[in-house]
């Protein structure tokens, strides 16, 4: 009986889970959080020019190559999402620019137009470093080092934008009612999308791994 009962709770568990986030895949991570990436391939990510940037080596994401953007096109949230946390494993080689976008929508090339920005930069010539906002809230501090995995998390709710760096807050944006922008960014604002990882050139190599969503409301 007490065997019946467990396999009940889970088959109801998984239920509620498939209800909330949509057709989930089977890697559910408890207290909420859901897998956006399976460690084997990149079924449920969806790239336009130069694909060969994005490869699998380990069980992570290897971003090497031509300008190039990553896009969650799977079915957790239908790969739209407002309020969430997020968070990935990430390690860098010396001298590499890439990036996570959120509330971004999938283009065929091209630098995203939509959302924001989270730079992931420990060493290359660019000053704004790991954890920025890009261009909102630059961080000019490095807080992790090239070869080593570290966890960026980001967290929007409402209109505000939290950024982690291994559990150290490095952006703690809120943003305004009439937000100014430069040039060409007037859609870098909050509002609901998919994420998307960035190839930024041949020079660089970044890993993914661990890539996690948990939904808010």
């Amino acid at each position: 009986m007490a065997r019946i009962l467990y396999s009940l709770l889970l088959i109801t568990g998984c239920l509620l889970l498939t209800t909330s986030f949509g057709q989930v895949s089977p890697e559910i991570i408890e207290d909420g959080w859901v897998s956006l990436f399976n460690g084997k391939d990149l079924e449920g990510w969806k790239v336009g020019k130069n694909a060969e940037t994005f490869s699998i080596e380990d069980g992570a994401i290897k971003v090497n190559g031509n300008v190039a953007h990553l896009f969650y096109d799977g079915d957790v949230g239908n790969h739209s999402f407002t309020n969430f946390e997020f968070k990935a494993s990430v390690m860098t080689k010396p001298g590499s620019n890439s990036g996570i976008y959120f509330h971004t929508q999938y283009q065929e090339g091209g630098w995203p137009k939509y959302g924001y920005e989270v730079q992931v930069n420990n060493s290359q010539e660019d000053w704004k470093r790991t954890g920025s906002l890009y261009n909102i809230v630059n961080v000019r501090e490095t807080y992790v080092s090239d070869y080593e995995w570290y966890t960026e998390y980001i967290k929007v709710e409402g209109k505000r934008v939290v950024v982690k760096i291994n559990d150290i807050v490095v952006v703690d944006y809120t943003e305004p009612d009439n937000p100014q922008r430069g040039k060409g960014e007037g859609d870098r604002i909050l509002n609901e999308g998919t994420f998307a990882l960035q190839g930024h050139d041949p020079g660089s190599t970044v890993f993914y791994k661990d890539i996690m969503i948990k939904p808010l409301k």
